[in-house]
């Protein structure tokens, strides 16, 4: 139980920062309401953190609830570093297309003032 509590207390406390920053225009609004469902669905899993154990147990794993709970995160995790190393590759792509116009469009600016 105490655990739980000071679960709760950390998660209580990265609500109040997250109010703070979006109060103070730190963060956009879509990147607010995203953090703020993901805490508050952290917050609903430790309360019924009993639950999930009956669960995992019922679906036969032999793990805690808590374990499930972190192999899921796990998971998760590994999967958002793929898509952001999408995003970047993708990002790398349009940043040398941009360069190369960039950098077709001036060497043809300076061949016409040598031709002149």
């Amino acid at each position: 139980m105490l655990q739980e509590l000071l679960a709760l207390a950390i998660i209580l406390f990265f609500l109040i920062r997250l109010g703070w920053q979006f109060y103070k225009d730190q963060i956009p609004k879509s990147q607010f309401i995203f953090w703020l469902i993901f805490w508050f669905v952290a917050g609903l899993l430790i309360l019924f953190i009993k639950s999930i154990d009956q669960l995992a147990a019922r679906f036969g794993f032999s793990s805690s609830g808590i374990q499930l709970l972190l192999y899921v995160a796990v998971a998760l995790i590994f999967y958002f570093i793929f898509r952001l190393r999408l995003k970047v590759a993708r990002l790398e792509k349009d940043l040398t297309k941009i360069n190369q116009a960039i950098t077709l469009s001036s060497a043809t600016d300076n061949h016409k003032d040598y031709s002149s």
